[in-house]
């Protein structure tokens, strides 16, 4: 559908999850905090999760973070080959967070692979990382961690959610097939870019390639334009500083039939800053008149 247009409201016998796209920088950060009440009444958002890898000054995730996004309201954190960047955030990693590093990093490698959360929703909804291995860092088979950790996951918590950090949309259309009814949805991240190929497999599971990046989109994948291009076309040493303008947050929905894991609905949504600033403005003003 198309991603400017406000989703239907999800069926009774349905619960809505959203993914948020990698956030980048303070601007992600930011938009992500401030989006909550909107995405739980504008968007019908019962399970709200973020895959928040570049959350720290672009790169990693920091305790500080982290906590920001918990009291906003996330349900959940997914994060990626940037993991361990900040390495404070071994220190959350470690504890009983909603927080997952990749099922298929060493198992030694700080962290949970999966968790379940269940929200204001009283659904419990499994959460689950994997990395991709095309054109990425070594790392173990995903597939073969995807049905470890299934297997591990209680059999009554039928809603399953992958976040396939990937390069390749083979890799990811791969790992969606192979998955398809087995669990409620796999959502790529990663690329920073969102694809318009969201879809319902053919045995019930939401598939799309890439979610796409939460951040300043008048950049370079969240970056200042200046450096990066300096440094591809002169080779020029620089700080790829986060960007600033044009700030917006990339988000898949998907609407889940909490008997049976099944995806009924899916589609991509893009929110900017101005949009959200304008919603502000509206409640603050019913809130006046009342």
């Amino acid at each position: 559908m198309d991603s400017k247009a406000l989703p239907p409201v999800p069926d009774a016998d349905c619960i809505r999850i959203v993914l948020i796209g990698d956030i980048v920088g303070k601007p992600g950060l930011r938009i992500v905090c401030e989006s909550i009440p909107w995405l739980r009444q504008r968007l019908h958002a019962k399970i709200v999760i973020a895959n928040a890898e570049n959350a720290a000054d672009g790169t990693g995730l920091r305790v500080k973070e982290f906590h920001r996004l918990r009291q906003a309201g996330v349900d959940a954190i997914t994060l990626g080959d940037h993991i361990y960047r900040k390495k404070e955030i071994e220190e959350v990693l470690s504890a009983d967070e909603p927080i997952v590093k990749p099922a298929n990093f060493p198992k030694n490698a700080v962290g949970k692979t999966w968790c379940v959360v269940s929200g204001d929703s009283g659904y419990r909804v499994a959460v689950i990382s994997l990395l991709g291995r095309v054109f990425m860092r070594p790392v173990d088979c995903p597939f073969a961690a995807a049905d470890r950790v299934l297997d591990e996951i209680p059999a009554d918590v039928v809603i399953r959610v992958v976040d396939f950090h990937a390069e390749a949309t083979s890799d990811k259309q791969a790992m969606g097939h192979y998955l398809n009814g087995r669990v409620s949805a796999v959502l790529g991240t990663h690329t920073h870019v969102t694809t318009a190929d969201e879809q319902i497999l053919s045995k019930g599971t939401g598939f799309q390639c890439d979610v796409g990046m939460t951040g300043p989109y008048a950049s370079i994948l969240g970056r200042e334009v200046a450096p990066v291009l300096a440094a591809t076309i002169n080779f020029e040493p620089a700080p790829f500083d986060v960007a600033c303008d044009d700030v917006r947050q990339a988000m898949t929905w998907f609407d889940v039939d909490p008997a049976t894991g099944t995806c009924k609905a899916i589609g991509r949504f893009q929110l900017t800053i101005s949009q959200l600033q304008a919603w502000q403005r509206e409640q603050q003003d019913l809130r006046r008149n009342l």
